[in-house]
């Protein structure tokens, strides 16, 4: 499966800045990145009205592994945490 990475960074009401990708199926549109990134925050407990978006802005295309696949098939997207982001699931 090849993915869309969407590099996103925000930063929240407290002033900690969060840097995640999202991972799509190539061919989404970007309003969807945006969209998915809300969803991710909303369910770790950072609502959109704490959080100002800097990006989320289309970076590559790769191919997924197995596991990214697998969460993209039951979810519809993956989030690739990196800095700020509260304990990573790798």
């Amino acid at each position: 499966m090849q993915i869309d990475v969407f590099d996103t960074y925000v930063t929240t009401t407290e002033g900690k800045r969060l840097h995640f990708d999202v991972f799509l199926p190539t061919g989404k549109q970007g309003e969807l990145a945006r969209q998915y990134a809300k969803e991710w925050l909303e369910s770790i407990g950072i609502h959109a009205k704490d959080v100002q978006q800097e990006s989320c802005a289309y970076c590559h295309s790769e191919a997924a592994n197995p596991k990214v696949q697998q969460h993209i098939k039951q979810h519809g997207y993956y989030i690739y945490q990196m800095e700020g982001c509260p304990s990573p699931e790798r």
